[in-house]
């Protein structure tokens, strides 16, 4: 049995004048809200949570991450049983492609939803084996005795170029015109430990608060929402989404 205590966070940021952000955990999906909930897995159960952040250069990015959670929420929980990691793997890769194919179609049918586009980030439990998923510059993070990780790359120019040469441009999304889209999928059971702390987050919190400051909030076992308040405080110059998961 594993014990996890969730608390998730969505909030419109100063500038911007509607988010574009999503959260999903479980059967619930987070927007200009927050949530929290204490869930008990056992080997058998699965369990999907994912932070997408619709991509506010194009249109509707809101309809595109809600879209792809909706559209990954229910693909998750319809997998077949007994998926080796390999085949984990094989399904999601297919199923970015759909939904890749869904959101052109998308666009090509109605003008207002063209190059719409989304990150996603998510940790998934699929019969004992945790897993995370990454594409775009949206992050996943562990704190662990202190220290504060990335575990994701970010797709993004500045990575490519170095932290030096500052730009939000992404390399990889969902979406918004790219059609070579990859997904970065690593499991990851082996290495959750009692104790651990993860945080799922758009760039609307990574690129308001340095990592320091993450890592002092939750190490003071602060949660989502004082994450998403302290992005605010820190400019909120976009829109600002957290999932803070406690093993």
């Amino acid at each position: 049995m594993i014990s996890l205590h969730i608390t998730a966070a969505s909030r419109t940021g100063c500038v911007r004048h509607q988010n574009e952000d999503m959260i999903l955990v479980g059967n619930h999906f987070i927007r200009n809200d927050e949530f929290q909930a204490h869930v008990e897995l056992t080997k058998s159960d699965r369990l999907l949570i994912a932070v997408a952040d619709g991509m506010g250069g194009h249109n509707r990015g809101d309809i595109a991450s809600s879209d792809t959670l909706n559209n990954l929420h229910f693909f998750f929980h319809d997998l077949p049983t007994g998926l080796e990691p390999g085949g984990f793997n094989e399904m999601i890769v297919d199923w970015l492609e759909s939904i890749n194919n869904f959101i052109a179609s998308k666009g090509r049918a109605d003008e207002q939803f063209k190059g719409m586009g989304t990150t996603l980030v998510a940790l998934a439990y699929y019969e004992g084996e945790f897993y995370s998923m990454n594409c775009g510059d949206s992050r996943l993070y562990r704190l662990r005795e202190g220290h504060l990780e990335q575990l994701t790359t970010d797709h993004s120019l500045s990575n490519l170029l170095g932290t030096e040469k500052r730009t939000s441009v992404i390399t990889n999304c969902i979406g918004g015109g790219c059609t070579s889209s990859y997904i970065d999928i690593v499991k990851m059971t082996t290495d959750i430990m009692l104790g651990d702390c993860y945080l799922l987050c758009s760039d609307g919190l990574s690129d308001m608060l340095k990592d320091e400051n993450i890592s002092a909030i939750l190490s003071e076992g602060g949660e989502a929402n004082e994450l998403c308040e302290a992005a605010i405080a820190h400019g909120g110059l976009d829109n600002v989404s957290c999932c803070v998961i406690k093993i």
